[in-house]
């Protein structure tokens, strides 16, 4: 049987940020961008930048998390590891995206970063919910799905 396309979500590729159409059933599953054969998730956050930022954050079915972040920043650091190992997790339910503050000021500019690191889960473009300093892999977890959720 078809899949009916309102069965269908939109998930952008982390590597051409094209859009591709997934059946919400088969999310799970993986699978590979119609464009350029790349995996859709990697279980690894993607780099954002200004090029592909609207593609991920506006156009994706799925819910953003980015970090907001800086090379010179010791928290940024320290919690960058937890940020990849909760992108595990965390895929293919909310995509995982750092943004280098330095590099995209335009962009951490248009969410008001004051500290870093900050992490903004989108929806659509919209921000749902906002976390400022370095935090755990488990509570980066816990707090993005309770977010998504609500």
């Amino acid at each position: 049987m078809a899949s009916n396309t309102l069965d269908a979500l939109i998930v952008t590729c982390p590597n051409c940020a094209k859009p591709n159409r997934v059946p919400r059933e088969k999310l799970g599953a993986g699978g590979t961008c119609g464009h350029c054969k790349h995996p859709l998730f990697a279980g690894a956050p993607i780099t954002l930048t200004a090029a592909n930022f609207d593609a991920h954050s506006a156009r994706s079915d799925i819910p953003l998390l980015v970090d907001f972040w800086a090379s010179w920043c010791g928290p940024c650091l320290q919690m960058a590891p937890a940020f990849t190992a909760a992108a595990k997790t965390l895929e293919p339910h909310i995509r995982l995206g750092k943004l280098d503050t330095e590099a995209e000021q335009a962009i951490a500019g248009r969410f008001a970063i004051r500290s870093i690191p900050t992490m903004i889960l989108l929806r659509k473009g919209k921000e749902i919910a906002r976390q400022s300093g370095a935090i755990p892999e488990r509570a980066i977890v816990d707090w993005a799905r309770r977010a998504a959720a609500g």
